[in-house]
């Protein structure tokens, strides 16, 4: 379930730092409505990395669909030239 709080409740901010995990971060709203997002380093940090990673199959993706796919002794020879 997630930890839903106004924003006004971070006048007291060690009580919402006190409800944030990994995982489960804090939702702040503003005028009832969703604003900004609290959440854990570690959970950030995974976060991103999932994020970049997910972009570089992309352009993997793209680059085969323009491109095509290398054989399998092209890509010996590629990563031998390395």
């Amino acid at each position: 379930m997630p930890t839903i709080k106004p924003i006004s409740d971070l006048r007291n901010y060690n009580d919402v730092l006190r409800d944030i995990d990994v995982g489960s971060p804090v939702f702040l709203t503003k005028n009832g409505r969703g604003r900004y997002v609290i959440t854990d380093i570690t959970e950030y940090e995974r976060q991103q990395a999932e994020f970049k990673l997910l972009s570089e199959l992309l352009k993997a993706e793209e680059s085969v669909k323009e491109k095509g796919w290398v054989s399998e002794e092209e890509a010996d020879a590629m990563i031998s030239d390395l």
